[in-house]
């Protein structure tokens, strides 16, 4: 259990994304998550009445499997697999965070006062996740596709709209986490 529960190197994980990639282009299958909204939309039938929506969402199936095995893996890595003991913050982050109003995680992997249900009681955080919602579901409709689309999908296909896509998402989240996030907080 401990091989899995602790941090794997980035060399592990980015070989077992090359070789999920190599599988999905020899099916001839792209990768992406916010193309599924898309699918969960025409679902419903709402093609009919806006033509965004009118296409053959059973063809992406795998797509949606793919999505409800992350939220599945996601809670079991959560509640069974968690082992916060090896993450090691730097203490200028920490420094950063306190600064901001933040007390650093103390053993867990994200801080109560971003990621706690405590921010469901604060109107402030209410609209910074309505807002956040909206130009990322925005933003990943005028990029053409979503983080892990572009920077997984498109670069292992050499794709130079997904690298500049990927270049667009580095640079906004420097901007975010240096400029627009201490103003917010």
């Amino acid at each position: 259990m401990e091989l899995i529960t602790h941090t794997w190197h980035w060399a592990v994980s980015g070989f077992l994304i090359g070789m999920i990639m190599l599988t999905l282009n020899y099916f001839g299958k792209v990768f992406g998550m916010s193309s599924n909204l898309r699918s969960l939309c025409s679902m419903t039938g709402i093609g009919k009445k806006i033509a965004f929506f009118d296409w053959d969402w059973k063809s992406q199936r795998w797509n949606l499997a793919v999505v409800a095995g992350a939220m599945l893996g996601g809670f079991v890595a959560v509640h069974f697999l968690s082992d916060a003991s090896n993450v090691d913050l730097n203490p200028k982050t920490i420094e950063q965070l306190t600064a901001m109003g933040i007390e650093a995680p103390n053993g867990k992997l994200l801080p109560d006062a971003l990621f706690g249900n405590a921010i469901f009681q604060s109107p402030k955080m209410i609209a910074i996740l309505i807002i956040g919602g909206i130009l990322i579901g925005f933003g990943s409709r005028y990029a053409g596709g979503c983080t892990s689309g572009h920077a997984i999908s498109g670069l292992s296909n050499l794709q130079l709209p997904s690298l500049k896509a990927v270049m667009g998402f580095f640079i906004g989240g420097l901007i975010m986490a240096h400029f627009i996030l201490p103003l917010i907080f």
